[in-house]
């Protein structure tokens, strides 16, 4: 707890949905000091922002969480300003902490940073084995130039900027928008949408047979918070709950949780995404001993009841 009394912080990202988690860890953790940037007054992609930001904040330690992120549609559709947006953020909002004499940097990448066909359970050290699956490579390559650019600084400058790496995410909170979502909730959403409408059929993208890990979002803002205060070296740490779930059995366990007991359809004309996803957690719990909590039923449930809760308001 002393660790963060003095600290002023700036959490990137921190209105959105892991940041609004993590910014609430750290005001338990009692961090007086947080400053979170929105993107309306501070457009981080552009340089005269990013010095503003650091003029006002004054920042004795970072949390860069801001991304331009979606799902496998949204990578498809905008893969320049995927690529564009994150690594202009990434490359100078820790340049200019460097510049401003901040203490400490953590950058959080993204599990698209792997290559496509990585051994399952994924390690850190097979990270550069290969060129990431094609639909969402721009992302994960601009938010792995975040790992370049902390081990170079670390190494030319003193500059202490760790880099994680989280699983899937989900949670209350997430993002149900049917043009930017991830897998969890775009599923809720049509699975209750088919059940308001009478209808008989959900369509889903792929065949189903790729493989996914899911961290609930609450033990991922844990395991940064947990990172910031005792983790200190150059190399990358994987953040994950240690399963692996097809997409075809993802999808049945939702609409039973979610009520529809009609059909799924596979539209097989429409991309899989990584053939398999699934981490080697051991790093974070042998370094900063984070391992995580909330079993996947269980958080399932609560992302399922707060967007129920969502739309009957």
């Amino acid at each position: 707890m002393n660790f963060w009394k003095d600290q002023r912080v700036v959490v990137t990202g921190g209105g959105g949905f892991l940041g609004a988690h993590v910014v609430r860890k750290l005001s338990e953790r009692g961090c007086k000091e947080i400053f979170i940037p929105r993107s309306a007054e501070y457009d981080l992609t552009r340089e005269e922002n990013v010095v503003r930001l650091y003029r006002a904040a004054r920042p004795t330690l970072v949390i860069h969480l801001a991304a331009v992120v979606g799902g496998i549609g949204a990578n498809r559709k905008s893969p320049g300003k995927f690529f564009y947006d994150n690594l202009m953020m990434g490359a100078m909002v820790m340049e200019y902490a460097r510049t401003s004499g901040v203490k400490k940097f953590v950058a959080i990448g993204t599990i698209c940073a792997y290559p496509k066909f990585t051994p399952v359970p994924f390690k850190e050290e097979n990270l550069w084995n290969g060129y990431p699956e094609e639909t969402n490579a721009p992302y994960g390559l601009a938010k792995k130039m975040l790992l370049v650019q902390a081990q170079a600084y670390r190494q030319q400058y003193g500059f202490n900027a760790i880099y994680l790496l989280p699983v899937n995410l989900y949670g209350p909170g997430d993002n149900f928008d049917p043009e930017s979502s991830h897998v969890i909730p775009a599923v809720i959403r049509k699975c209750f949408e088919a059940v308001e409408r009478g209808e008989k059929e959900v369509v889903c993208w792929g065949d189903g047979s790729p493989t996914r890990e899911f961290l609930y979002v609450g033990d991922c803002a844990e395991a940064i918070c947990l990172a910031a205060e005792r983790y200190d070296k150059p190399e990358p740490v994987n953040l994950g709950a240690g399963f692996e779930i097809s997409i075809r059995d993802l999808t049945e366990r939702i609409a039973a949780l979610c009520g529809f007991t009609g059909t799924i359809r596979w539209d097989t004309t429409q991309p899989n995404g990584q053939p398999r996803r699934s981490l080697d957690t051991a790093r974070a719990e042998r370094e900063f001993g984070f391992r995580a909590k909330v079993r996947f039923e269980e958080g399932l449930k609560e992302t399922i009841e707060w967007y129920r809760k969502k739309i009957m308001r």
